[in-house]
């Protein structure tokens, strides 16, 4: 492959969105041994850093989706939330400041190359502790690697996923090496693909007592999000079932106790955590999607209008006003969401009772119990439809409607999303199979890379 006189200077600008950058970089002397013990890796992938996910605090690809209104966005739009709410080119001119999201994602990456060119060489420690260290980096680093291509890549076609241009595949924590040119679609999914498997035999079997590292059943869970998002949705199905069969997560029902603790490392329905806290306004065509008798609703969203939807901005996704044990939101992998890629693939192969089934353990545990009633059809195509709305009002404000917004744009399934100002009047519009679907890549990049090629 091509490779360019790229400089690791962009990681560098996304080290600043770590927490201090670790104690590790702030007190060891240059040219010395940063870490040195299994324990101290170990430690490391405890970093608070990695538990945030996509553009902390809030998770900034959620701006950009068709659930959220900024009733008073300005415009023209100043801040990063309100440029990527109006899907605008770049999200600043700054070629100071860490590049949102590509500085984050590329950040943790260095995080964990640490950790798997390390390892080996830690002291007091067992092969079998190595060995299980490094496949929680390839992990974490093949979670980081699938927002980076559904960020910067086009959306998964498998007749252009061999030409379409990605991101660059670091492998090196050392910020004076060249680094490759941009990999194609095809070859960044193959990556996190292949590591993710290889890390497979050497993860804990458990890692209930904190869901934020890494397990087998998270292996399982991240194989069948990456499948999914490259809409093999077979495959996908297949490592969902492994993820639901190799877990001891628990779906939590809304109709009984909540968790007591905000914590998702030992949130019980979290396989594989990542975290962002809850802070959007609701579209109201959004929430008026939702049945009268959705706990969700009353759980997680806060109203100004008693939950009438009858005036913009009035209601928030905010779980901290109403739920306080639910206002971080889990932007890793869930038993619910395994279930809905279940459930997708089986309405799209027709197996009606299968995606029903599925539908039924979600809906039956969000569901006010004394009047739920099972969804039922034998129309595929009606199945299908509400099992995206039931994924839509399940994993809404975590990361992922954005990425299904560019999986359904290539099914011809997403209409114009339209953004209006406070007296309605237009400001931005994204059209089906818009270039912005796809995000350019940071000035802040370009500036010390000016030869990697731009996005449209």
């Amino acid at each position: 492959m091509h490779r360019y006189s790229y400089t690791l200077l962009f990681l560098i600008l996304g080290c600043s969105v770590f927490t201090g950058c670790d104690k590790y970089l702030d007190i060891q002397p240059k040219g010395k041994t940063l870490l040195s013990t299994v324990n101290d890796y170990d430690q490391w992938l405890n970093a608070p850093s990695l538990a945030n996910s996509f553009g902390a605090p809030f998770g900034y690809t959620n701006f950009m989706t068709d659930n959220v209104d900024f009733v008073n966005a300005a415009t023209p739009p100043t801040t990063p939330q309100e440029l990527l709410y109006t899907w605008s080119l770049q999200f600043t001119s700054d070629v100071v400041s860490a590049p949102v999201l590509w500085g984050e994602h590329y950040a943790h990456i260095n995080h964990y190359n640490t950790v798997v060119l390390g390892i080996d060489m830690a002291t007091n420690g067992t092969g079998s502790q190595r060995r299980a260290l490094r496949a929680e980096a390839l992990l974490g680093r093949s979670l980081e690697y699938f927002y980076l291509v559904n960020e910067y890549g086009n959306p998964y076609d498998s007749m252009t996923a061999g030409k379409d241009l990605a991101v660059p595949f670091v492998t090196s924590n050392d910020v004076t090496q060249t680094v490759p040119g941009r990999s194609t679609v095809d070859e960044i999914y193959k990556h996190i693909i292949d590591d993710t498997n290889e890390a497979l035999a050497d993860l804990p079997v458990n890692n209930s007592m904190n869901r934020l590292r890494g397990s087998r059943a998270a292996a399982y869970s991240l194989l069948a999000r990456i499948y999914f998002y490259a809409r093999n949705y077979t495959e996908a199905s297949k490592n969902a079932e492994l993820a639901l069969n190799n877990t001891q997560a628990t779906m939590i029902n809304l109709n009984g106790p909540l968790p007591t603790s905000d914590q998702v490392g030992v949130r019980p329905d979290v396989i594989y955590g990542r975290f962002v806290l809850g802070n959007f306004p609701a579209a109201l065509d959004f929430m008026r999607s939702f049945a009268g008798n959705d706990l969700r609703v009353t759980r997680m969203y806060y109203s100004l209008d008693n939950y009438q939807y009858t005036t913009r901005g009035a209601t928030s996704f905010i779980p901290l006003q109403v739920t306080p044990s639910l206002q971080y939101v889990n932007t890793g992998t869930s038993i619910q969401e395994m279930k809905l890629i279940i459930a997708e693939n089986a309405a799209r192969n027709g197996e009606l009772s299968v995606a029903l089934q599925q539908l039924d353990d979600i809906r039956k545990n969000r569901f006010a119990a004394s009047s739920y009633v099972p969804f039922q059809s034998s129309d595929k195509d009606e199945v299908l439809e509400e099992v995206l709305l039931e994924r839509n009002h399940e994993l809404a404000f975590s990361g992922l409607r954005w990425f299904d917004m560019r999986r359904l744009d290539k099914e011809n399934r997403m209409g114009t999303v339209t953004r209006y100002d406070a007296n309605g009047n237009v400001i931005a519009t994204l059209p089906p199979h818009s270039s912005r679907y796809t995000l350019q890549i940071p000035t802040q990049v370009l500036s010390f890379n000016p030869g990697m090629p731009q996005n449209p």
